[in-house]
């Protein structure tokens, strides 16, 4: 139920307002921090723009129901979530991805001469997401008997590992409609190569992040293979090539994977130790991946392709 309420509150707030706070700039007022212009898209009839901007912001929104999962006032929930969609991702995304943007590369003077590269929302999507859960999940506390008196932590697996795969190759499958179609065109041989080049090194930042993660547990757990940590392992890697998948070769993909998953491990058990209980892992994937993400693509964007 969660979910249908971050995509139909969702809907409204970022027609009413999150539109606008992100992209909105008046002629007579340009603001570098929030947008101030096409508020329920008042004056703006580029449609296609506002429908794949509120998917990016309805993703945010969604990411916080697995952090507070199980223990969350429904009451509370809807709040929070026209809250995100309305004015919390909206901000983040007009800094980075508006033309008046402080952090955006498409600012006339972009910030150290190239702004801040994140192509797909690792930063304005995913970590907004992720940190907003994790605040979440310090905020209801966590599940009934998750940490004993004693400090360790009570093992409370998913239900359903095939519905666990199900929902993971679900995930990958639209990251490609994310990735590659950030874009926005393919009318280019350059767009092309770009585009292409997105959904290559998606494909292979998921994949090291599922064989990373799997190896990892292998190792940690004395020889046992974890199905739900490779779908995890593989989350992080998308998560972590998202924002760079434009800009970087293919083989800099897995470093990417590679980072997500180690990050998603030690945030993991970061939460664990100041008894933090985040059901779904939402914000290690999301808000540390999400972070690892954005220096990656500082450290491996090759100039030709920014």
């Amino acid at each position: 139920l969660k979910n249908v309420i971050d995509a139909c509150v969702g809907a409204f707030a970022y027609y009413l307002f999150g539109f606008g706070v992100a992209y909105g700039n008046h002629l007579d007022h340009q603001n570098s921090f929030i947008g101030t212009d096409n508020f329920a898209l008042w004056n703006y009839e580029k449609y296609d723009m506002f429908i794949f901007q509120f998917a990016f912001a309805a993703t945010a929104a969604t990411i916080v129901s697995g952090s507070v999962a199980e223990r969350c006032a429904f009451s509370g929930y809807l709040c929070y979530s026209f809250f995100l969609t309305a004015f919390a991702q909206p901000v983040v995304a007009h800094w980075v991805w508006d033309v008046q943007g402080w952090l955006s590369p498409f600012h006339q003077d972009p910030l150290w001469g190239s702004g801040l590269i994140d192509f797909s929302g690792c930063g304005a999507v995913h970590m907004v997401g992720g940190l907003a859960g994790l605040m979440g999940a310090c905020v209801v506390g966590p599940r009934i008997d998750r940490f004993r008196p004693d400090g360790s932590v009570m093992s409370m697996p998913g239900h359903s590992a095939p519905l666990v795969v199900c929902g993971t190759f679900i995930l990958w499958f639209g990251w490609y409609g994310f990735n590659p179609g950030s874009m926005f065109f393919i009318t280019t041989p350059d767009a092309v190569k770009a585009v292409s080049r997105s959904a290559v090194t998606t494909t292979l930042g998921g994949a090291a992040g599922g064989i990373t993660l799997l190896l990892v547990k292998w190792r940690t757990s004395r020889g046992s293979l974890d199905l739900t940590q490779a779908c995890n392992g593989a989350l992080c890697g998308l998560v972590g090539i998202t924002s760079g998948c434009s800009v970087v070769e293919p083989w800099a993909a897995i470093f990417a994977g590679i980072g997500g998953a180690v990050t998603f491990e030690v945030a993991g058990n970061l939460l664990l130790k100041f008894r933090i209980d985040d059901p779904l892992s939402a914000s290690p994937m999301h808000g540390a991946c999400g972070m690892w993400g954005l220096i990656f693509t500082a450290f491996f964007a090759k100039k030709e392709f920014v």
